[in-house]
């Protein structure tokens, strides 16, 4: 066993940046590179392009990423786990041997993660009484079928254990949580049972802090974000971990950023819901029992850890279409700005009424004076230019495409000094909609491939 593993985060979310996992392989020592790029939305952008080419479906930008680093992973012997796979696991695999038959590597092992996708079993689980209802609202997941477009399971770190444990240096999953890519390398080194619930969730809590990238090494640092050095060359956080739990968040000396109590506690409280059972599918770590301390510059220890079992369920991200959206935007310069651009919106609706235009949703936007804090925002009298931002949702293209052609006729038949028209129309687009749902863990089960080069 190691006394200690670094299990470094390369990638926040699919469009982070590129350099980042360059990076934490070549700025100092590593043990794993994690990359995460999925988000609900994702997989729904990722099924859609599976169905246009059967041969993606997977995040690209990860391919772009091993092009430049598969040679240092192989040289220092990094194991690089990430969740790029999305929809189409096997075609990224195969991308990636593409890379190493380009560069002359051989024997690459690489670990495939699948059976998360359960869109063309639906109305199997359907039809067995397996009602995959919305988590928050209750309702029937009939009212919405025909719509769907994408219905992943999120499975833990236990599959990518399963790789780790057949000698493979790169994993790709399809729909593993977050913070598995993290508790997976912990446990397969550490040799953490799924009854360790204690340890298991030091290393959910771990990955936690990780997930985000810079977020947890002073990137949208709200308690001191002018005291982050170098923020153009941030680093990105590695976790310091050791076998009885306890963890280190830190990053290489030779980068930007900081870490510190105040950034890990920021990242720790991203996306929580009861801090007391912060539920995955290894285990529900406790956050109240965290206890953190700066340990020296750029290093904070995080220890005291508990946890209790995970439940019978895995949870479900199901994708739908839920009509379309389109949005506007034209700006009004001083005098009067606010003023021209009220009454460039006042102009539209009326339009809208006019022509009996149905849409669920009309929202106007202020940019720069009220968008972000909408009713709550600082009075300004006399700002120097406003943008207008207009937008509509609904059901019915044809309406949505006769809101689209209202926005540039503004130019010579509404209020003055306005600009922001280049780029033409507004175009409308698709909507996609998110349905949270559990499924019984007995009747779907992750699978693995390890196939070498």
């Amino acid at each position: 066993m190691k006394e200690k593993i670094r299990i470094a985060s390369g990638q926040g979310f699919w469009g982070d940046r590129f350099d980042a996992p360059i990076d934490q392989v070549r700025k100092g020592p590593i043990d794993y590179l994690v990359l995460d790029y999925l988000a609900e939305l994702t997989m729904s952008i990722l099924q859609k392009k599976k169905m246009r080419n059967p041969a993606l479906g997977y995040a690209e930008d990860f391919i772009a990423v091993m092009e430049e680093i598969l040679p240092d992973i192989v040289e220092k012997d990094i194991k690089v786990i990430t969740n790029a796979g999305g929809m189409n696991p096997f075609a990224c695999r195969d991308a990636i041997l593409q890379i190493a038959e380009k560069r002359q590597i051989k024997n690459l092992k690489i670990g495939v993660v699948y059976g998360d996708d359960i869109t063309d079993r639906i109305d199997e689980f359907l039809d067995r009484g397996i009602a995959l209802n919305h988590m928050e609202t209750g309702e029937d997941l009939h009212t919405v079928r025909e719509r769907v477009y994408s219905a992943n399971v999120y499975f833990g770190a236990q599959p990518v254990v399963e790789a780790l444990q057949a000698d493979a240096q790169i994993v790709v999953t399809g729909r593993v949580t977050d913070t598995g890519l993290t508790l997976a390398p912990m446990m397969y080194e550490f040799g953490w049972s799924d009854t360790d619930y204690d340890k298991l969730s030091a290393g959910i809590i771990a990955g936690h802090a990780i997930e985000c990238g810079a977020q947890s090494t002073g990137g949208n640092f709200l308690a001191g974000w002018k005291e982050v050095p170098n923020m153009a060359h941030i680093g990105f956080p590695i976790v310091e971990a050791y076998p009885t739990g306890e963890f280190v968040i830190t990053k290489h000396e030779n980068t930007g950023g900081l870490v510190d109590v105040r950034s890990v506690k920021e990242q720790l409280l991203y996306e929580l819901g009861d801090p007391r059972e912060y539920i995955t599918p290894d285990v529900v770590a406790d956050f109240t029992t965290i206890q953190l301390e700066q340990a020296g510059p750029n290093r904070v220890r995080v220890f005291g850890i508990k946890g209790k079992p995970p439940t019978d369920f895995y949870k479900v991200s199901i994708s739908y279409s839920d009509g379309w959206t389109c949005i506007g935007h034209l700006t009004y310069g001083w005098p009067e700005a606010l003023e021209k651009a009220r009454k460039a919106d006042e102009i539209i609706r009326q339009r809208i009424r006019d022509f009996g235009w149905e849409f669920e949703e009309i929202h106007t936007e202020f940019l720069g004076y009220n968008s972000i804090h909408g009713p709550l925002s600082h009075h300004i009298d006399e700002p120097n230019e406003v943008v207008l931002q207009i937008g509509v949702r609904g059901y019915n293209r044809e309406h949505m495409e006769r809101f689209s052609r209202e926005m540039i006729p503004l130019v010579l038949c509404g209020p003055p000094t306005v600009t922001g028209f280049g780029s033409g129309r507004p175009k409308p687009k698709e909507v996609i909609a998110y349905w949270p749902a559990l499924i019984p863990k007995k009747v779907v089960s992750p699978r693995v491939d390890v196939s070498s080069h």
